[in-house]
């Protein structure tokens, strides 16, 4: 018995001695049985990235693919860990050190989501990476369907002022604007921003991924060609699928429409100064940034080591010659985009993630720009 856990030692000195390449041990891979079980880890389970998506249509395999499906099948996610302090168990890989999420819809999900993780002492997620995967509405003014969008900077939509707009004075523009203006004709700049109204994610780290994933081919069909194809006047909502940088909205409501994208147009390039476009309309992401903001404060997370990815499931206003609420409710139905949008989001998503295992002992400590 003793000699059968010393041969490898014994072996390995004896190749060194006679001159030969070492003999390397294997990659140590987690042990995560008591995990499993849902009891403390024998030690906290090593995070290389964090998959974090935000919803699942039904199971979270073998039926029609939300955002998570195609992350748990293709990235090997298969060792379950139970989380019910959340909305839905995690999924590991030991091998990649890879861990998925599912937050659940909404800001409060994603914030209450992301804070439950990062303070779940099984894991030890201070080198990890976090990747925002989500579907969005999409601005036709930059963008088609099926294309993906990584964010330079998230933007709040919901705090606010309100009236509604049967009352809205006649100089108006909208009876919605930042709580600290005196109305939306009031343009004072904004001098703080600490209350979560906007995040910019890291400049380098957004430079890397895009120029890393710019000339990736994306999936095109011919139902998405011709829903894109209606929206005359529009040339780049009728390109096939591309990759793009370019803001994200989230708030809570799902709005729709020319007006409400005109809006949302005024409402990113206000917060963001004039640095930014807005590309996407979404729901979570300032939630994650805000619990990721908190996280980075005790050492338990890195708020710069955040990417947000966005891919186009639909339009956020109707083609020429369609109202508002007719093409809403059509999309209500099942969006246009939603097959090609969450394999665009693997896409391009896994070939950031593959970048960061592939190169993991430089950027464990050092992020790539």
């Amino acid at each position: 018995m003793i000699l059968s856990k010393t041969f490898p030692a014994l072996l390995a000195a004896a190749s060194l001695a006679l001159g030969a390449a070492p003999v390397l041990a294997a990659p140590a891979v987690p042990d995560i049985s008591a995990c499993q079980a849902g009891k403390p880890c024998a030690a906290p389970l090593p995070v290389k990235v964090v998959v974090v998506s935000l919803f699942e249509i039904g199971a979270d395999e073998g039926d029609t693919a939300g955002e998570f499906q195609l992350w748990k099948e293709r990235a090997h996610l298969t060792q379950r860990i139970p989380f019910p302090q959340s909305f839905h168990d995690l999924y590991y890989n030991p091998e990649t050190q890879v861990l998925g999420m599912v937050t659940g819809v909404g800001t409060a999900r994603s914030t209450a989501a992301t804070m439950a993780l990062g303070l779940d002492p099984r894991f030890d997620l201070s080198k990890a990476y976090w990747l925002v995967a989500g579907i969005a509405g999409i601005d036709p003014e930059d963008a088609s369907i099926g294309s993906a969008a990584w964010a330079r900077y998230v933007v709040d939509g919901d705090l606010a002022h309100e009236i509604d707009a049967r009352e809205i004075p006649k100089d108006w523009k909208s009876g919605y604007f930042p709580r600290h203006l005196k109305g939306p004709n009031d343009t004072a700049t904004p001098i703080d921003t600490s209350g979560g109204e906007v995040y910019q994610i890291n400049p380098r780290l957004v430079g890397w991924a895009f120029n890393l994933t710019k000339d990736v081919t994306l999936p095109d069909s011919a139902a998405i060609r011709t829903e894109r194809m209606r929206f005359t006047g529009y040339p780049n909502a009728q390109k096939p699928p591309f990759v793009l940088e370019g803001e994200t909205l989230s708030a809570m409501t799902f709005w729709h429409g020319k007006l409400l994208t005109d809006w949302a147009n005024d409402w990113v390039h206000y917060w963001t100064q004039g640095k930014g476009e807005f590309v996407t309309s979404a729901m979570e992401d300032t939630g994650v940034l805000q619990a990721m903001t908190y996280l980075d404060r005790i050492g338990r997370a890195q708020k710069d080591r955040v990417l947000v990815l966005r891919a186009g499931s639909n339009y956020t206003m109707p083609p020429p010659g369609v109202d508002a609420a007719s093409y809403l409710l059509r999309e209500n139905e099942g969006y246009a985009g939603l097959e090609a949008s969450v394999e665009s989001l693997y896409v391009v998503g896994s070939k950031v993630v593959d970048a960061w295992l592939k190169n993991w002992d430089t950027y464990k400590d050092t992020p790539p720009e």
